[in-house]
């Protein structure tokens, strides 16, 4: 296939175009200047010059190409993670996001393009008993950030699925770990976990759905050719915070994280990072689904 991917300078652009050119596959990246063009040849891809804001240039850069399918992985995340860059990058990244996937759903109709993969969530589901499939509603009330963040995937989701004659895939990732990602012993959480600055809020009971970059980027290549959907791309161990952070804090040779009330963290880190701690629902997969 022809594929063009919006948003491979991200983290799993590298092992995703590595899948797919090991799948024979011929691959393209929209950059958003020529500055990004050398990175982006690095990594195996051709680069094509337009800013996916701009709607003209997208329509342009997609008529031109007429790729048998789009993977749209964008995003506006800070290089850092901390709580402040990830507030103030907040408004950009829902732009980004938004503005880019309606500019190339409008480019797809034009061009004829079969297929489109959309960098969705597995994160924000309603709350219930155990794992959320993908028949689980999207959460509608909950801390602001957390609310912002679901009501955002579902304006995604549900404008590619409203766009006549593609056939859709939801790519409903969980929390990127490994190389290139905040979730490494040399990334940022490795280096605050070390500080002692990610405690276990309360109980700690809220289950994290976690993904390693290639094993996302794997099964992102499998996408397509799997039946239209939404998929959590997930691993098969959910974790509740004080489980997980605390082995993450051994294997990042940091001591055991502390531990503070929910309502300390409330006062010093916002509702969002106790909603994280306490309340977030792990996902599975429907029986069946791959």
């Amino acid at each position: 296939m022809r594929i063009l991917i919006a948003g491979a300078s991200g983290a799993i652009g590298p092992p995703l175009v590595r899948r797919l050119r090991a799948n024979q596959h011929e691959v393209f990246a929209l950059a958003r200047s020529p500055d990004s063009a050398p990175a982006l040849k690095e990594i195996g891809a051709e680069p094509v010059i337009a800013d996916a804001l701009d709607a003209a240039a997208v329509k342009a850069a997609v008529g031109r190409i007429r790729p048998d399918a789009v993977v749209n992985e964008l995003t506006s995340l800070p290089r850092h993670y901390t709580p402040a860059e990830m507030k103030a990058a907040a408004e950009r990244d829902r732009k980004v996001r938004v503005e880019g996937n309606i500019n190339l759903l409008a480019a797809l109709r034009d061009a004829g393009v079969r297929r489109y993969l959309l960098k969705s969530s597995g994160l924000w589901y309603a709350p219930g008993a155990g794992l959320a499939d993908e028949s689980v509603p999207f959460i509608t009330s909950a801390s602001p950030g957390v609310e912002a963040s679901a009501r955002t995937f579902m304006e995604l989701e549900a404008r590619a699925s409203a766009t006549p004659g593609i056939e859709f895939v939801a790519l409903r990732y969980g929390f990127f770990y490994g190389p290139g990602t905040w979730y490494t012993r040399e990334g940022d959480i490795g280096d605050q976990v070390r500080q002692q600055q990610v405690p276990i809020i309360g109980e700690g009971q809220g289950v994290y759905s976690f993904v390693h970059i290639d094993d996302a980027a794997g099964a992102t290549a499998a996408a397509l050719e799997c039946p239209p959907g939404a998929y959590n791309i997930v691993d098969g161990n959910p974790s509740p915070q004080h489980l997980w952070l605390t082995a993450f804090a051994r294997a990042a040779g940091a001591p055991a994280p502390p531990r503070v009330t929910e309502e300390e963290a409330l006062r010093t880190s916002g509702p969002d990072a106790v909603y994280y701690a306490t309340r977030l629902r792990g996902a599975t997969r429907l029986r069946g689904a791959s």
